[in-house]
């Protein structure tokens, strides 16, 4: 078996991965995948949100720790979670066994209007406000976050009823926003093999981003044609393929880790 660690985004908790690990284990049967929630959401909103993206990464390595899992891990994570990912990469690289980074953005790599897209600000700005209900407030992040996900109506009515039951505090959606907007990593790539995955059409997050990581880092890439940012949930599918692929390559250069 092999160890895989789901991360997810900004306020997001682990059921919004929604059936995309049973997706993945369909394309990797081996995989022993653990869906842990940053602190302040989910199961943990009651944990004050780190307000740095290295403290979030630690908090996750002992979690882990401390529910019996051991290294190493594969990470897969997105937005926000790519972050940690990346980070946990660069401070404990023996850990890991590789990262795949989906729809991410750092700073001092790409410029501000690249990471959050300029058309977004005014909606982005409804939600952080008071008056919006649940409903409402779903719909707008399933609008910014996919394209081409069936039954929205049925997953705002999902979503709504998660963040009723564990709702995220307004200081630590601020925190956890703060954190990623302060976030640089380093200029290089750490030693774990990764692999980059955007899609051409995400509202939320210009897809250069990922390509310029691409570039700087010289990790590997695949771009969907059609998805938007939350990847696994327009076509998870694809994700799977593409990490399975990836890793058949590692392993036929001799670089499987």
């Amino acid at each position: 078996m092999t160890m895989w660690v789901f991360l997810r985004g900004l306020t997001r908790e682990c059921r919004h991965w929604g059936d995309f690990p049973a997706v993945f284990r369909r394309e990797l049967p081996d995989a022993d995948i653990h869906v842990p929630d940053l602190p302040g959401n989910g199961r943990l909103n009651a944990l004050r949100s780190p307000a740095s993206i290295g403290a979030m990464a630690e908090h996750c390595r002992n979690a882990l720790r401390e529910q019996g899992s051991r290294p190493p891990y594969f990470l897969l994570a997105m937005s926000l979670g790519a972050m940690v990912a990346a980070e946990w990469a660069a401070r404990h690289p023996e850990e890991l066994r590789g990262c795949v980074l989906i729809g991410t953005s750092f700073g001092g790599i790409s410029p501000f209007h690249r990471r959050l897209r300029p058309r977004n600000y005014a909606t982005l700005l409804g939600l952080a406000l008071p008056g919006m209900n649940d409903a409402a407030r779903e719909a707008a992040v399933l609008r910014l976050t996919s394209n081409l996900a069936e039954d929205r109506e049925g997953i705002v009515q999902d979503w709504s009823a998660w963040r009723r039951e564990h709702p995220v505090s307004r200081a630590n959606a601020l925190r956890q926003l703060w954190a990623a907007a302060r976030y640089r990593p380093q200029a290089q790539r750490p030693v774990v093999p990764m692999l980059v995955l955007a899609g051409a059409r995400d509202g939320l997050v210009d897809p250069a981003c990922s390509r310029e990581l691409v570039r700087l880092w010289k990790t590997g890439y695949a771009e969907h044609p059609a998805a938007g940012h939350d990847l696994p949930l327009d076509d998870g599918a694809w994700v799977a393929r593409q990490v399975r692929e990836w890793l058949q390559r590692l392993e036929e250069r001799g670089a499987a880790p």
